[in-house]
């Protein structure tokens, strides 16, 4: 591994000094500021830094807006997000940088993984993490999707719905199943969320990929590869 630079945006979840407690064991020089994402940004603005951690637990950051900063010039700085748990069915994944994020709840411990495969991904990653069909490549370890090495721009639950049903192919799952398996047990929504979400997938995959999912009248969906 090298050295790497860290810039923390710190928050109520992301204090100084669990940025600190985190990133003890790396080799990694680590900046917290206790400033909104933007101010972070301008106060590194020229600085050269590898990652950008946001402590985004108040659900006050435009994600959008920090990836077309930080992706400006064609920088792969990288981004990860500490966000409230209740906005991880909706956040839209950001595809033009390297990203990853975590719910406010998270262990240390699965926060400075996730932070170590942005950082290293070389050394972090293997074969196993790639799922190739056809023209497409969703990598597991980032949560990244790509059709003619083009990357897919999708929401967090689009991406958790193919990812499922790439990695069960052939095998019909009704709409309950797929609810409780990829939305959770404490999902209260109705199993038109699925259809929503296949349609949502059909369009941004593409004709190609779109042909794999299969819909299985009365019995829901599945994925033939």
């Amino acid at each position: 591994m090298h050295s790497k630079t860290i810039i923390v945006s710190c928050g109520d979840a992301v204090t100084p000094e669990r940025a600190a407690t985190l990133f003890s064991s790396m080799d990694a020089d680590v900046r917290a500021l206790k400033v909104p994402p933007n101010q972070a940004l301008d106060a590194m603005r020229g600085a050269s830094f590898d990652m950008l951690l946001i402590d985004d637990s108040d659900g006050s950051c435009d994600l959008a807006e920090v990836e077309a900063a930080l992706s400006r010039g064609g920088s792969t700085t990288a981004l990860f997000v500490v966000m409230e748990g209740g906005r991880a069915a909706s956040v839209r994944l950001p595809v033009q940088i390297p990203f990853d994020f975590a719910c406010e709840y998270a262990s240390d411990d699965e926060v400075k993984v996730r932070c170590r495969r942005l950082l290293w991904p070389g050394e972090m990653t293997s074969d196993a993490d790639f799922v190739h069909v056809g023209s497409m490549t969703i990598n597991l370890a980032t949560y990244q999707v790509k059709v003619a090495g083009e990357p897919v721009d999708l929401t967090f639950m689009e991406y958790a719905l193919l990812a499922f049903l790439v990695t069960h192919p052939g095998r019909i799952y009704s709409r309950e199943v797929l609810l409780s398996q990829v939305w959770g047990f404490d999902y209260y929504g109705g199993t038109r969320t699925v259809d929503v979400h296949i349609r949502r997938l059909r369009a941004k995959l593409g004709p190609e990929m779109a042909q794999h999912i299969e819909t299985v009248r009365g019995a829901g969906y599945l994925w033939e590869s």
